[in-house]
């Protein structure tokens, strides 16, 4: 499998001739990242996880093209019927050839006095989890986590936590697309410092990077 950055909270994953693309964004190009999709795979409806436009177009332009989402998004578009499919926690599919597992009820809390909204955390074949806007710990090993690197909902601390709760074996960071080049250094140090207190390989990518996870545990 490979893994590429799209930018912010969307990447790619490659297999065999299939790609799975999660949270085409508004700041990841939204459009440009659907391109080659078989699958779409959305945690929840904020701007800059989903663009209702740009999935529309890319749908309408490849009937083959199917989502698997949160219950809000899905309603969002229930007008595109059965190639759109709501997911929970607990469940299991298949999109495009990935085993999809799914982890996680809850977008972490941004304001004290309203309720979370859904957030669906993604386990694709075993290997790499995109966790979206929560810090949802599976109950499944992780080799690969996408790590929120910066949000409005996390504190630093809370980084650190969360990737020694999950101890995967190598972390890419997402969720950075709120950062200048200043705060992106911070933020970077930080990921590296915790690279070294676990000895693993956690770091950023920048958009278009790409790595091989090709025979990971």
């Amino acid at each position: 499998m490979r893994l590429t950055k799209l930018g912010h909270s969307c990447v790619r994953l490659q297999k065999d001739d299939r790609t799975l693309v999660i949270d085409p964004g508004a700041f990841s190009a939204a459009a440009e990242a659907l391109v080659g999709a078989d699958a779409v795979l959305i945690t929840h409806e904020h701007p800059d996880h989903f663009q209702p436009d740009a999935l529309r177009k890319a749908m309408a332009e490849d009937a083959l093209l199917e989502v698997w989402t949160s219950r809000v998004v899905a309603e969002s578009l229930a007008d595109l019927g059965s190639r759109v499919h709501q997911v929970g926690h607990g469940d299991a599919v298949t999109a495009a050839g990935f085993d999809v597992h799914v982890y996680g009820e809850d977008h972490e809390i941004l304001h004290p006095d309203i309720p979370p909204i859904p957030n669906t955390g993604f386990l694709v074949d075993g290997e790499v989890f995109h966790p979206g806007d929560a810090l949802t710990v599976p109950e499944a090993r992780v080799p690969t986590l996408c790590l929120p690197g910066n949000a409005p909902w996390m504190k630093v601390p809370e980084m650190y936590t969360y990737v020694r709760e999950v101890a995967p074996e190598r972390a890419f960071v997402i969720h950075d697309g709120l950062l200048n080049d200043f705060g992106l250094g911070i933020m970077e140090t930080h990921v590296g410092n915790a690279a070294k207190e676990a000895g693993k390989d956690f770091r950023r990518l920048k958009p278009g990077e790409s790595v091989d996870l090709s025979g990971a545990a």
